[in-house]
């Protein structure tokens, strides 16, 4: 049977990235988003706003990107995994556990509140960033096609 542990989300950020490094060298960020929803209220034809609150992971270059670009307020899709993490509280001895999501692709949105002194890179609408878990290969030079010659003894009509 097929599996899948796939996860897209839109939503702002809740507070600025917070950037660390592992004792390795790989940087790592960590994110905490707001992703809202409309769901039917109590009474007929009402709606109301739900609010879900996320852990996100970014490592390598898309957490350095992160901590560079983002900022508390700023609009984000984050594409993913699950992933569980499970420990022992300290105090109480209890297990614990909580989900989060490990950041594949990051995209930073337009808008939001800190829009107006970021340096974010402007292309359109958002800009991408994606983990990569192998070298990049360079892409093939491309080639333009020659434009169509103008020819005035055409038979199309228009």
């Amino acid at each position: 049977m097929a599996n899948l542990n796939k996860v897209m989300l839109i939503g702002n950020l809740t507070a600025d990235p917070e950037p660390r490094t592992t004792p390795r060298g790989t940087a790592l960020t960590e994110l905490r988003i707001a992703v809202n929803r409309m769901a039917p209220g109590p009474n007929e034809g009402e709606r109301r706003e739900e609010t879900t609150f996320l852990d996100v992971t970014c490592w390598g270059r898309t957490g350095e990107i992160a901590a560079q670009y983002l900022s508390k307020g700023r609009p984000v899709f984050i594409e993913g995994r699950l992933q569980m993490d499970t420990w022992e509280d300290r105090q109480t001895g209890q297990k614990r556990s909580r989900i989060r999501i490990v950041a594949e692709n990051l995209q930073l949105l337009s808008g939001g509140r800190s829009e107006g002194g970021s340096s974010a890179p402007s292309s359109g609408s958002y800009s991408s960033y994606r983990q990569q878990s192998q070298p990049q290969q360079p892409a093939a030079p491309s080639t333009t096609p020659a434009p169509m010659p103008m020819d005035d003894d055409d038979d199309i009509p228009f």
